[in-house]
């Protein structure tokens, strides 16, 4: 069966479901899924240098931990992308012809797994090992990212969860190794650079 074909066998009546339901939706909502959709992965950002802020007085593992989610971050962005460029999954918006919130991407431009969803997923997961707090915050975005790709019309359902399983598989490990980097920001905290990696 040709890739198109198993990705709409999956769950691509549930895809169309929700796109049929966010075009019945009221136009701000839509407007306000567009741009969380478009521009939400800057909050992971800020929630990023509020965990690094935080974590200075929480000691030398913690402030590692907090200083490495970026990297977390893209290393998930990396292995997401490895595996799509594998996969090769038209996005559903070509292979159905909805009408979706979003403008289809280009045919080339894959679907499986969302990029979106990974890096959500990554970033939410490191900052809730850093700090339970911003992960509380962070966690349902991550998840709010992941449905407003669907709801938009840019993926299938399966393209974000897998997304998210992978960001998150990717994320943790890495972000408890990152514990390891401890010594480095105790050589730092006797540096000039002290006030970035201690408060005291």
């Amino acid at each position: 069966m040709p890739l198109a074909s198993t990705a709409t066998s999956i769950d691509g009546g549930l895809y169309t479901w929700i796109t049929e339901l966010a075009q019945r939706s009221p136009a701000p909502l839509d407007s306000a899924v567009r741009l969380w959709s478009d521009y939400g992965l800057a909050l992971f950002a800020l929630l990023m240098l509020v965990s690094w802020w935080r974590a200075r007085s929480a000691g030398p593992a913690r402030t590692a931990m907090a200083l490495c989610t970026p990297f977390v971050a893209v290393a998930a962005y990396i292995v997401n992308d490895l595996v799509k460029s594998a996969f090769h999954e038209q996005r559903p918006c070509q292979t159905l012809h909805v009408v979706t919130v979003e403008a289809c991407p280009a045919l080339g431009d894959w679907s499986f797994p969302s990029n979106h969803a990974a890096i959500a997923a990554a970033a939410a997961v490191a900052i809730w090992l850093t700090d339970r707090r911003l992960g509380a915050i962070a966690v349902p975005a991550a998840l709010l990212m992941a449905a407003s790709r669907v709801w938009i019309g840019v993926h299938y359902p399966h393209d974000v969860l897998i997304g998210l399983v992978a960001g998150a598989l990717v994320a943790w490990p890495l972000t408890i190794a990152a514990r390891r980097c401890a010594p480095v920001v105790v050589r730092l905290s006797e540096s000039p650079l002290r006030p970035l990696v201690a408060t005291r």
